[in-house]
């Protein structure tokens, strides 16, 4: 028997359309005003490190992507109860590294880039097996590409250096309010 399911279909064309149109006009449909300033930094920090503008629409764009497929994943109630306690751990572990970003922004030199870099690295981990049965790997491929871009060593350290100050102080008050409404 031939298995057919019109909620599964219109899924895909949902998901397959909103990758091709990650812009900006789609993202405020899945990502608030704050997040969106915390992005547009973020794009700024990854054009100045790697001199490329390029490289960094691409990284900001599969972070899009990835965010707005996850979005609907969750929306349409995809995630099963197990996943549902993954993408818990996910959010815990972004929250905590959002919090460690913050600490390392207001207490001087306390900055350490492997501590950044390693929940970085749980997160990606996290979301990877989170969505490994509802995702390509082309979108397994940009989660790794967002997540192995900002937890680079060099990174981390160019942005908490001296030459990032006003970009670091504008990502950590978006941090800092999307933890504060509990977005994050």
């Amino acid at each position: 028997m031939e298995s057919f399911s019109s909620k599964s279909l219109a899924l895909q064309a949902e998901k397959k359309l909103l990758s091709k149109m990650a812009g900006r006009s789609v993202a405020h449909l899945f990502i608030d005003e704050t997040s969106s300033e915390v992005l547009d930094e973020l794009y700024r920090v990854s054009k100045e490190y790697t001199h490329s503008r390029p490289q960094a629409q691409r990284v900001i764009k599969d972070l899009i992507k990835v965010a707005v497929k996850v979005a609907v994943l969750h929306r349409s109630g995809c995630f099963g109860p197990g996943e549902l306690a993954l993408a818990a751990r996910f959010r815990q572990k972004l929250r905590q590294g959002a919090m460690t970003a913050l600490s390392f922004g207001e207490v001087d030199f306390t900055f350490e880039a492997a501590v950044l870099a390693g929940l970085l690295t749980e997160c990606r981990d996290a979301l990877l097996e989170l969505v490994a049965h509802h995702l390509t790997p082309k979108s397994h491929g940009r989660i790794r590409h967002v997540f192995d871009h900002f937890s680079d060593a060099g990174l981390l350290t160019a942005l908490y250096g001296p030459d990032f100050t006003q970009h670091r102080g504008k990502i950590c008050d978006g941090l800092r309010k999307l933890l504060d409404e509990g977005k994050l």
